[in-house]
């Protein structure tokens, strides 16, 4: 199957919270986010330069992941317990946010699609932000509000490697293509979070 040429549209965007067991990585189930409208990853890090002899005499990239931005048309109430800490009360059923709050790490799976064949990506260790609150009053026209996430995707420590995302490409097994959003794909089994 040839690659794609060009990549366009947002689609199929899940979250997968994980634990660190024994020492291995173990990713839950992902659960759908719908609603997508927009992702925008920019990479962390900048260029390390050293100069000498008048020179730029050595660079490397810092790699540092992502600082990312998900505008969706709603903020699962599962995703704000699940990954940004929040609690709903049994008693009678509201959802609060608490300043103590500890938000949990997760993986973020989505896809483009593309020309060919669709692209499946996942960042490893994401860790999201309080999402903005705001909507608009309606006028003659009504406009759905969208919700910004904003989030943090850093490296995670996989079989010795900082591993920041992975991507499907055309030579991806139909078995780990087809099954992207069922099991997190993870290469190996030891994984301990990136210090």
């Amino acid at each position: 199957m040839p690659e794609n040429k060009v990549t366009f549209g947002l689609k199929n965007v899940h979250y997968a919270t994980y634990a660190i067991t024994n020492g291995a990585l173990v990713f839950d189930k992902p659960v759908a986010i719908p609603g997508a409208v927009e992702l925008t990853n920019e990479p962390r890090g900048d260029m390390v330069e050293f100069y000498a002899d008048d020179m730029i005499y050595y660079s490397a990239p810092n790699n540092q992941g992502y600082e990312g931005t998900l505008s969706i048309a709603n903020i699962p109430q599962q995703f704000a317990v699940d990954c940004l800490g929040e609690e709903i009360e049994e008693t009678d059923g509201v959802l609060t946010e608490y300043a103590d709050a500890k938000p949990k790490p997760y993986a973020l799976l989505f896809e483009f699609d593309g020309d060919v064949k669709a692209t499946r990506h996942i960042m490893y260790n994401c860790t999201a932000n309080r999402p903005t609150v705001n909507s608009t009053t309606k006028t003659d026209s009504v406009e759905p509000n969208a919700n910004e996430l904003t989030f943090i995707a850093s490296p995670l420590q996989i079989n010795g490697r900082p591993v920041v995302k992975t991507k499907s490409t055309d030579k991806t097994t139909d078995e780990i293509y087809n099954n992207w959003y069922e099991n997190v794909y993870v290469k190996g089994q030891a994984a301990i979070p990136e210090v």
